[in-house]
């Protein structure tokens, strides 16, 4: 018996060590051959490593300005996604509003069967009539309304936790009403304000089918789009450039990652300002 155990536990090592082998050869890749000027498909150390990829990615102005609009986009769209959820959640939780909860699960469930690829054609003609194609605006816009179902419906658990006696006390101690939502009610759901802001960070900055359609000219292309450019006329990757652009593209949302994990990490926590 005890030698079933130890074999059993070995298979399971040598199967999870495969795997990990397996998930983790594309981001050592990702990791390498950014500076290896004669990259390939191969995972190897660049002999010696270098930076010409780098300079030839950043010497690319489309490409530089590809990433400017992707953060524009990504934290316009976060920004008032958070707001509006935020006020949205707060207002179908204390609001008595009949069928709340209900209009919050259909509006969910509508959402995740209506994708944004399904609602293209009506959501084209109607940035159309807005006069809003080719515009950063148009983007933000129909990006967070494609969000704030999602963000709603995880923003509502949060404040419905609350009790509404934080918002009587808060009264009692000579608040206004508009005073209860920044001074008592986002520093106690700030966990769920950074959980949807992040969320829908990187789900805006590694969008490509909206700001492909909506956009036209090169000035206004996210960097998922510009990364195509990075292609021969046959259709092929240029494998050192689009490395490198590769590596640039994942680099603000790992460090944005890492900055939330340093800043907040485990100790989400919140409390009512005096």
């Amino acid at each position: 018996m005890r030698g079933r155990e130890v074999a059993a536990r070995l298979a399971f090592g040598v199967v999870t060590t495969l795997l990990a082998t397996f998930f983790a050869l594309p981001c050592l890749w990702l990791v390498l051959a950014p500076f290896n000027a004669r990259a390939t498909l191969a995972t190897v150390l660049p002999s010696p490593p270098s930076l010409t990829n780098f300079r030839a990615v950043l010497g690319n102005h489309d490409a530089v300005v590809g990433l400017l609009n992707s953060g524009i986009q990504a934290l316009g769209s976060m920004l008032l996604t958070v707001a509006v959820a935020a006020l949205a959640a707060y207002a179908l939780s204390r609001a008595r509003v009949p069928g709340a909860r209900a209009f919050t699960a259909v509006l969910l469930m509508f959402s995740s069967v209506v994708s944004g690829t399904v609602a293209m054609v009506p959501i084209y003609n109607i940035i159309l009539k807005l006069g809003l194609i080719d515009t950063q605006l148009g983007v933000i816009l129909v990006m967070t309304g494609g969000l704030l179902p999602t963000a709603i419906f995880l923003l509502l658990d949060f404040v419905n936790a609350l009790p509404k006696s934080y918002e009587e006390s808060a009264a009692v101690c000579g608040a206004r009403p508009w005073q209860y939502l920044p001074q008592v009610i986002f520093p106690l759901i700030r966990p769920g304000l950074m959980v949807v802001g992040v969320w829908a960070f990187v789900g805006v900055w590694g969008s490509f089918l909206t700001p492909y359609i909506l956009l036209r000219s090169n000035s206004n292309l996210p960097a998922s789009v510009q990364a195509y450019q990075f292609y021969n006329d046959n259709g092929q990757p240029v494998l050192t450039l689009v490395s490198a652009y590769s590596f640039l593209y994942v680099l603000p949302v790992l460090l944005l990652y890492l900055w939330v994990n340093w800043r907040y990490g485990f100790r989400f926590f919140g409390g009512i300002k005096g």
